[in-house]
């Protein structure tokens, strides 16, 4: 499904708002009323015999794949049940979170979130979060912590309220064999996109693809990722927004269908792709790419675009709601997925090519050595190659007010 223009708010979104309204109105059950754990021995013996509900983006195969078949069978070993609840939008499982939240329910039925950014700070803002778990987690000991991605989630300190997952870096993706002389700064692949009427076009915010597309060129037009402040503001809002919205409504008329329509999200630009009718396309996940080219569903000639002002890098994180009645196995899950044997599993291409956040020079050589057996990529270069130049999101208050303005200043144009 396409967006076309003048498209109204999503019902996801206005849920979503009404659902936080009514939970601060509300007495929401305090992190410190769960049981508070101080051993993980406990956590082991309390987790065994539980059922754990992930909720999570379902429109991923491999990523569902993984944690059906990988994931799943691993926490089984402690005598854990992993259900994956596969979900449209993260928002959808923050809205049952504050729904039974402001019923009273301390036996949630979201056990675990995969979520980041704005979903993230909304969450914490509400205290739908349990904070101050994931240092009792084994698994920490592996990650670095001083890496800002992990500290601060898209402006939000962490304090320990989600358990990192694994980290991801925006990337352009062009077939060399219709673009021989590709753009290598953002500025230049918009030029390139006006030059070539039809053969671009980006997800519709708010899908998380087309946000983070909208916020780098928030920072090309402004004169670069520095010249944008992390922390938002509406007087930064007003100064810088108005070049971002002349830039891409000036660029409309020259997308795909003369921006008209936009897809629905990167599963839909990606097949725009895949059936050769736009020559660029952009993803979260670039690992992927390795798979989609070898069967056939990608160009031979698909290659990264690095751009010389690198990109935005995030990561993921798994939250744990503050009712959740199976707490214990939760934690069991979110520490087996952050394992150096988990991590490097879905780290390979053809299991779900998602980047380790591990501190790989600080594991031991065994485990290091899993992640040195990763196979190489003919078509997807290195983290380090990937992340070169990269610079942190914005803070999550951002990503709304840019989302709302797209709408109102170049879907509605």
């Amino acid at each position: 499904m396409t967006i076309p223009r003048r498209r109204r708010p999503t019902l996801a979104v206005a849920t979503a708002a009404v659902s936080l309204l009514a939970l601060a109105g509300c007495a929401a059950p305090d992190a410190s009323s769960a049981e508070a754990y101080t051993d993980w021995d406990q956590v082991l013996e309390d987790a065994r015999g539980q059922t754990v509900q992930l909720w999570m983006y379902g429109g991923d195969d491999q990523g569902n794949a993984y944690v059906d078949d990988v994931l799943a069978p691993a926490v089984a070993e402690y005598g854990v049940t992993l259900e994956r609840v596969p979900v449209t939008d993260t928002r959808d499982a923050l809205n049952r979170v504050f729904t039974e939240l402001q019923a009273g329910r301390d036996d949630g039925s979201v056990d675990l979130v995969w979520v980041n950014g704005d979903n993230f700070r909304t969450g914490k803002e509400a205290g739908a979060w349990r904070c101050g778990w994931t240092g009792l987690l084994p698994s920490m000991a592996n990650t670095d912590p001083d890496d800002p991605l992990l500290q601060s989630d898209f402006g939000t300190p962490v304090d320990g309220c989600e358990a990192a997952w694994h980290k991801a870096q925006f990337t352009l993706v062009y077939d060399a064999a219709a673009v021989p002389d590709p753009p290598t700064t953002l500025a230049g692949v918009l030029d390139w996109a006006a030059a070539h009427p039809g053969r671009f076009t980006y997800p519709a915010p708010p899908d998380f693809t087309g946000s983070v597309f909208v916020r780098e060129v928030l920072a090309s037009v402004s004169g670069g990722a520095d010249a944008v402040p992390t922390a938002f503001s509406q007087d930064a809002y007003d100064e810088l927004t108005p070049a971002l919205w002349d830039r891409l409504a000036s660029l409309a008329p020259n997308l795909w269908r003369g921006g008209d329509t936009y897809p629905a999200n990167e599963s839909e630009l990606g097949q725009l792709f895949a059936d050769r009718q736009i020559d660029m396309t952009m993803t979260y996940g670039p690992a992927t790419l390795t798979g989609l080219v070898a069967d056939g569903t990608y160009p031979a000639d698909t290659r990264v675009l690095t751009l010389e002002e690198g990109t935005v890098g995030n990561a993921s994180f798994l939250g744990l709601p503050v009712n959740s009645d199976a707490a214990a196995g939760a934690m069991v899950v979110a520490d087996v997925a952050l394992s150096a044997e988990q991590q490097a599993k879905k780290a390979e291409p053809d299991v779900w090519g998602q980047f380790p956040v591990l501190d790989l020079g600080a594991l031991s050589a065994e485990d290091r050595a899993l992640f040195d057996a990763l196979p190489s990529s003919p078509v997807v270069p290195s983290y380090d190659v990937l992340s070169r130049n990269a610079h942190g999101e914005l803070a999550a208050e951002w990503v709304p007010a840019l989302d709302d303005g797209w709408r109102q200043n170049v879907l509605s144009r």
